[in-house]
């Protein structure tokens, strides 16, 4: 085998001029596609991770009711032998976060808006999604306090500021009547920018007290050492959760309209990733079709003094996959180095604008997922495999007498 790699990576440089021409091409392939993916993936991740550190969780157990009845009769009863169950059910789960979620009428002394209502546990919160961060005016309330944190979209449409009174009115658990006044402690900036025109924060156990819901919550929400870890993750809960009232949903299955505009939106840079490598694909097989059919009378010979047809393909597959390999190599190290340069791109003028005005940051992130990386790798592999279809189906044919005299 070593004699064979020999004899093909001198073969590549008999003509240095096409050797190049054909790993550059590869390489700008490569490139241009992990580019592209890159660019779409950096901007849903961030997109999928505020959804996820403020929404959902990579995880979520709820009540089996509430999916399809989001009413606090639906929310269950959270205690420190339910927390150190969920905690215990797999070493990977990171934190829990619980929370009680309810729809109500916020109200200053004129005017009425729908709020979101979130009862947080304010440090378990900010350990989540560093919350306080977000903070535009005033400060995050403790736990106990009898006061309220608003989104800024609320706080103008209401027109409110820290200090103010904030009323809050609607049906706790069991039809029990739900009202009362909250001091304002301070306003949100909410990345998301349904929560920023609906959400009220409240101190877990003051939600509770409010809704008549003591010591239950809507939802257990729950971080991972690693992304990639959910489903396994979920399957564990599942089990440890097993013959109760209490499901287990993935950030998948609650937003699913996220992923599906995602694919929606890079249906686009892949067909363009298809159409360049099957540009590419045309190039290589030109390259290796070129150097089959000028090396007949070679191969001829190697073929009359004893190679063997199975050591002459096996040196054209070499040539062909060190082609790839290098052509691929060289890629992955350029958009990989490109990538970490410009990353993040930051936005000016009107874009940046626009980009702030939906909720996000005035940059296009980067994303540097490993499988975008090897995949690309993946399909040059393939690609190579058909092109060597060619000498592989012309060595299998070859008359060596033609051959040899050609």
């Amino acid at each position: 085998m070593a004699t064979f790699i020999k004899l093909a990576w001198r073969n590549l440089w008999r003509n240095k001029r096409r050797t190049i021409i054909t790993i550059t091409a590869i390489m700008f392939a490569v490139l241009a596609a992990v580019f592209m993916q890159s660019i779409n993936r950096g901007s849903y991740e961030v997109m999928i991770d505020r959804m996820v550190s403020f929404n959902t969780g990579y995880i979520q157990v709820q009540d089996y009711r509430f999916d399809d009845e989001s009413s606090l009769d639906n929310s269950f009863y959270y205690d420190e032998e339910l927390r150190d169950k969920i905690l215990n059910a797999d070493w990977r789960i990171d934190k829990i976060v619980p929370r009680i979620e309810t729809f109500m009428l916020a109200a200053n002394d004129v005017s009425t808006r729908g709020a979101v209502v979130l009862g947080i546990d304010p440090d378990k919160e900010h350990e989540f999604n560093e919350i306080r961060n977000i903070l535009s005016d005033g400060r995050f309330f403790e736990a106990g306090e009898q006061s309220v944190v608003l989104g800024q979209g609320m706080a103008n449409r209401l027109q409110l500021s820290v200090g103010d009174t904030l009323a809050l009115m609607g049906q706790g658990r069991f039809g029990m009547s739900a009202s009362g006044l909250f001091e304002i402690t301070g306003i949100v900036d909410h990345p998301i920018r349904d929560f920023n025109n609906q959400v009220v924060y409240l101190p877990l156990d003051t939600a509770q007290e409010l809704l008549s819901a003591y010591d239950h919550v809507t939802s257990v929400l729950i971080t991972l050492q690693n992304e990639r870890h959910t489903n396994p993750v979920a399957a564990s809960l599942k089990s440890a959760l097993d013959g109760g009232e209490l499901v287990v949903y993935t950030w998948p299955e609650l937003m699913p309209e996220i992923l599906e505009l995602m694919e929606m939106d890079l249906a686009v840079p892949r067909l363009l990733t298809v159409v360049l490598y099957i540009v590419i694909g045309f190039g290589f097989f030109g390259t290796v079709l070129t150097m089959t059919m000028e090396r007949l009378k070679e191969f001829g010979v190697l073929l009359s003094i004893g190679l063997k047809r199975l050591g002459l393909a096996s040196v054209l597959f070499l040539e062909t996959l060190l082609f790839s390999l290098m052509g691929v190599l060289f890629g992955l190290g350029f958009a990989w180095s490109i990538l970490k340069l410009i990353d993040p791109i930051n936005l000016s003028g009107e874009a940046a604008q626009a980009v702030i005005d939906l909720g996000f940051d005035p940059v296009i992130p980067m994303s540097f997922a490993p499988d975008q990386f090897y995949t690309q790798g993946f399909y040059v592999f393939i690609i190579a495999m058909i092109v060597f279809l060619f000498p592989l189906i012309k060595i299998s044919r070859l008359n060596i007498l033609e051959a040899a005299r050609s």
